[in-house]
């Protein structure tokens, strides 16, 4: 027999369970993300998946071969910048010295973003552990409900039976 205490209990735990199940977790971490970007963090995420594509890289060899051949070949007798390209070279320079720290910024909110769906993943897991375990409890309490049921019914037979 339940005491009224140990019916408190339950009550008190269902409203846990009952809170705890209305509670959705379920979100859209790519959206949050989203929503606290600002216009340079953009502008970041947009140029750092252009650099580390293969659109940059030939694009970028394009551009160097064309450089070379017009002050190489095409402009033999007054070439803009002779070999050894010291102007492509500053160019290359000051592209790498701007496009590092960018990507490094990228880089630094993909590992928020990262940090956030691991604590979301937890609070999930969590979530589904207590649920489990809950539904486990319930499931040993129907259980020993549908052998005390039984075992009545197995008495009420016997009796009939005498």
């Amino acid at each position: 027999m339940k005491t009224t205490s140990d019916k408190r209990d339950e009550d008190l735990e269902r409203k846990q369970i009952d809170k705890l199940i209305s509670k959705h977790l379920i979100r859209n971490i790519n959206e949050l993300q989203e929503e606290q970007l600002t216009f340079g963090n953009k502008v970041a995420d947009k140029l750092a998946d252009f650099a580390g594509s293969w659109k940059f890289i030939i694009s970028f060899l394009v551009i160097i071969v064309i450089w070379i051949s017009i002050n190489s070949w095409v402009i033999l007798f007054s070439p803009y910048d002779p070999y050894p390209f010291i102007l492509l070279n500053l160019i290359l320079s000051c592209i790498a010295a701007l496009q590092a720290p960018i990507i490094m910024m990228s880089q630094k909110r993909q590992e928020s973003k990262d940090r956030i769906r691991s604590e979301h993943d937890f609070e999930v897991d969590v979530k589904t552990e207590i649920l489990v375990e809950h539904l486990v409890k319930e499931l040993r309490d129907i259980k020993s409900q549908q052998a005390a049921i039984l075992e009545s019914i197995e008495k009420a037979n016997e009796k009939i039976d005498k």
